[in-house]
């Protein structure tokens, strides 16, 4: 494996463990259930993922 490799397996899985790639993720599924329909912007979808954590306490680790 070589170095380049590894750093990008190590970059995937930090942000797939610190929630950097949940908008990536939301990208995905709403291009697949709603095709050709735009989807919220980044800030939106972080404000509304924001105040789903404020909403339910035990989504978070602190």
């Amino acid at each position: 494996m070589t170095a380049r490799r590894l750093l990008g397996l190590v970059r995937w899985y930090l942000r797939e463990l610190t929630g950097e790639s949940a908008y990536d993720h939301y990208l995905e599924r709403h291009r697949l259930a709603h095709p050709g329909v735009p989807a919220m912007p980044r800030r939106e979808f972080e404000r509304r993922r924001t105040d789903r954590g404020d909403e339910h306490p035990r989504t978070r680790c602190c």
